[in-house]
């Protein structure tokens, strides 16, 4: 087989794209979250963000993993993928099972955990509160491993052998 017979690995979207596709994302995730925690509070008579902490993490986890595993099941693309010209899709270009996407998701939080975790330990630490703040970095961590992925994949699409595809480049 020569070189030039070799299929060409998809491109990922550039980070840039995926960026304003997180922030976006954000934006929806917000109506996600404020939908979800008003529920809450309705049906548990909530009077505080601070009643039953623990239980409404999990819900805010669990409707946050709803919403993306239903968009994703619809064609691969959140409306914010959409927007940008992404795809999740397996290695062969095929859509994903449910429980790859469940475990997708889920696959998603460690990394943004842990570099919350070591910002505050940083502040702790340094005994400068203000040092807090950069945990909004911490959901963007999750790009440090595109540097190194040869495709440029996130850490959890190269684990779990799925893709982010760029539409923009695709041949049509």
């Amino acid at each position: 087989m020569s070189a030039s017979a070799l299929p060409i690995p998809p491109l990922a979207p550039p980070r840039l794209r995926r960026f304003a596709s997180m922030m976006y994302e954000g934006v929806l995730l917000f109506g996600v979250v404020f939908l979800a925690g008003y529920l809450f509070d309705t049906l548990t008579q909530s009077r505080s963000g601070l009643m039953l902490r623990n239980v409404r993490q999990v819900v805010l986890f669990i409707a946050i993993g709803v919403y993306f595993v239903t968009c994703w099941r619809r064609g691969g693309q959140t409306l914010p993928m959409k927007t940008w010209d992404i795809r999740l899709t397996d290695r062969g270009g095929r859509a994903v099972s449910t429980s790859r996407m469940l475990l997708r998701y889920v696959l998603l939080w460690p990394l943004p955990l842990l570099s919350a975790l070591l910002i505050g330990g940083i502040a702790h630490l340094s005994g400068w509160p203000a040092i807090d703040m950069l945990i909004v970095l911490a959901p963007f961590s999750i790009f440090i491993w595109t540097w190194i992925d040869p495709q440029g994949q996130f850490l959890h699409d190269r684990l779990l052998g799925t893709e982010l595809h760029d539409l923009r480049s695709t041949p049509t």
